[in-house]
């Protein structure tokens, strides 16, 4: 299989943990691309232009990392990223996670193309966004530490490193421990340490 990603997209480094936890890096040829250079071979794969993408090896190519997820999931039954006696709450945390990321990728990449965009109706509704969903996300009970992560851990975890990554000043940490103790719990596991933000 051919995953198409690049080092700072959350949502590709999310497919690529949840392949390295199900066992199936020797599977997987890493394709790293620009999406924003329109690289050829990723447009093929995806005509949206965006990672991450898997292309699977009879060639269905696959894109949206929740979509990678779910294919991903079977073909491997163990670990299970959702188990079904916690099936609602994993939901509800990858809900918000995924919230949270898509919230805070929009106030990057609008930053990125207007000075300003933060300053907009659609700008302030994105950082209320982040500030909503990482408060609902603390209010989670936290858990012990997971020795495999599930969907909702993965997607979380990234989702905060993310915001630490590109959006430092929003801080969270200090607003709340509980889930920055949990947060640095998760993000030194070894899956998650090899596909750190550079």
């Amino acid at each position: 299989m051919k995953l198409y990603l690049n080092a700072t997209s959350p949502f590709a480094r999310v497919a690529r943990i949840i392949a390295l936890e199900k066992g199936l890096r020797d599977q997987l040829e890493l394709c790293w691309s620009d999406p924003w250079s329109n690289d050829p071979a990723l447009l093929q794969a995806n005509p949206v232009g965006r990672i991450p993408v898997l292309v699977t090896d009879d060639g269905c190519a696959i894109a949206e990392s929740l979509l990678i997820a779910q294919y991903l999931d079977s073909l491997a039954p163990v670990p299970q990223l959702l188990p079904p006696a916690e099936l609602a709450a994993v939901l509800q945390r990858t809900g918000l996670g995924y919230g949270l990321m898509e919230a805070a990728f929009t106030t990057v990449i609008g930053r990125k193309h207007d000075a300003e965009a933060d300053q907009t109706v659609l700008g302030q509704r994105r950082l209320h966004a982040i500030d909503r969903s990482i408060q609902a996300l603390a209010a989670l009970p936290q858990g012990d530490q997971q020795q495999t992560p599930d969907l909702g851990t993965i997607v979380t975890a990234v989702a905060l490193d993310y915001v630490l990554f590109r959006l430092p000043e929003i801080a969270w940490q200090s607003r709340y421990p509980a889930l920055a103790a949990w947060h640095q719990r998760i993000i030194a596991q070894a899956h998650f340490t090899e596909t750190a933000f550079n």
